[in-house]
């Protein structure tokens, strides 16, 4: 007989207790998701994480004491295992937080106003080691993001160690394509697909596959639009 799965263990940080309670009551509903705790500002969140060592953290940016960047960076910044995957909270006019959210290694970002089921989604897409990027708004608000940014110069030589293969394979991360989706378009198996994005993530010192969709973008290979 197989053993069960031990549910996805989440920490909500966020300044507004009705916020913490909605979406603690919610997910605290589902079968496969256990709340272990939630803080109202991100110095609290940064001690209860490393004490409670939760799969997912869900975390505001906007919080006092401590934003959710900073405390986003202290949590990603711990090496123990096991480690936390950090899902930010955002809203409309906070895409600039959104992008540096990315790049210090957030595992993607959800709209405070999300339904309920895409928050429920976002939080078993994350635990399971994916970025939060197929929804059209994240990819929307990427794009918009990033356009405002001009590549370093000479960036595109960090994509020098991939084969054709592999920029194809990153390009289409970047488009917010899921390892199903990239298998279609590519006529190749799922296995495969996990394979490649395996091997962009490690030849490029990647953490995860929002980091490789920032760099897509800074490096060029895929512009906004």
């Amino acid at each position: 007989m197989t053993e069960p799965h031990p549910p996805i263990t989440v920490f909500i940080a966020d300044d507004q207790a009705m916020v913490r309670q909605g979406f603690g009551a919610l997910l605290g509903a589902q079968p496969d998701i256990s709340v272990v705790g939630d803080a109202p500002d991100g110095r609290a969140a940064v001690s209860e994480v490393a004490r409670l060592r939760p799969d997912v953290v869900l975390m505001d940016v906007r919080m006092p004491e401590m934003n959710g960047l900073d405390a986003a960076r202290h949590i990603l910044a711990d090496t123990r295992e096991p480690r936390s995957k950090v899902l930010m909270l955002t809203t409309f006019d906070l895409d600039d937080y959104v992008y540096e959210s990315l790049g210090i290694g957030a595992s993607g970002f959800l709209l405070k106003d999300a339904p309920a089921d895409e928050l429920v989604r976002a939080v078993r897409v994350v635990a399971d080691g994916q970025a939060l990027l197929a929804p059209t708004v994240t990819r929307r608000l990427i794009a918009d993001v990033t356009s405002r940014r001009r590549p370093a110069r000479g960036r595109d030589r960090v994509l020098d160690p991939l084969t054709p293969r592999e920029l194809e394979v990153l390009e289409l991360i970047a488009h917010g394509l899921s390892n199903t989706e990239i298998a279609e378009r590519l006529f190749v198996a799922e296995q495969t697909v996990k394979t490649h994005v395996g091997k962009v993530l490690a030849k490029l010192h990647l953490r995860d596959r929002a980091q490789a969709v920032v760099l897509a973008y800074e490096s060029g290979l895929v512009t906004p639009g």
